[in-house]
């Protein structure tokens, strides 16, 4: 006879991070038929999904990539507040920007909501088990992209780049003189052949170099 939830030894207790209330509340009625895994909660968006990770310290939390206030930003709170938590991060856009960022920030899993729910589930344990999982054809897209073409200098002086910041603002932040850094942004522009410094810090962060 098949083990009751009650019965299971390693019960796997996950939070769900996704603001399409439909979509959400479909993967967490599929997760809650897996004898091993519960879904303790279930959050809208990057704000509510901290909180919810504070109160039940969950094994895994699965959050979407687009979601409002989550994200990249809400991963690295969780990295940080709730350091023994996994996380999957799971996207409808997937692309090999996002997944870099994603594991720079300290993702153990990547996948797309397009995704079987016998395979969800099937990563959810793995990552549990301590292993990391990718999707493989999302993988095998960005290792066919190409490498990046700038200095750590230049990705960090692109990272601080908004529509606010001025190149004062950026030398002050990085201890540069002004014109060393417009030397930089220079040869950025001449290197990814764009226009302005933002449309350099996009395509920057759309790569996922910074």
């Amino acid at each position: 006879m098949a083990p009751t939830r009650s019965e299971a030894k390693a019960l796997i207790r996950v939070l769900l991070a996704e603001d399409e209330a439909m979509t959400r509340e479909a993967i967490a009625a599929l997760l809650d038929l897996e004898p091993d895994i519960s879904v303790v909660a279930q959050a809208e968006n990057g704000t509510a999904a901290l909180a919810a990770a504070l109160e039940h310290r969950p094994d895994i939390v699965m959050l979407d990539v687009e979601m409002p206030d989550g994200g990249l930003v809400l991963l690295e709170r969780l990295k940080k507040h709730c350091p023994t938590t996994r996380c999957v991060i799971l996207t409808r856009h997937a692309n090999p920007g996002a997944l870099r960022r994603a594991l720079k920030e300290g993702a153990n899993g990547f996948i797309a909501k397009s995704t079987s729910a016998q395979v969800l589930s099937d990563v959810i344990r793995r990552v549990a088990e301590g292993d990391r999982y990718v999707d493989p054809y999302l993988a095998a897209d960005a290792l066919a992209e190409p490498s990046c073409p700038l200095s750590e200098r230049e990705l960090s002086i692109l990272a601080e780049v908004s529509q606010t910041s001025t190149t004062g603002d950026i030398a002050r932040k990085l201890h540069l003189a002004n014109g060393t850094v417009r030397n930089y942004l220079s040869a950025i522009l001449d290197k990814l052949n764009v226009r302005t410094r933002y449309e350099a810090a996009e395509l920057a962060r759309e790569s996922g170099w910074i």
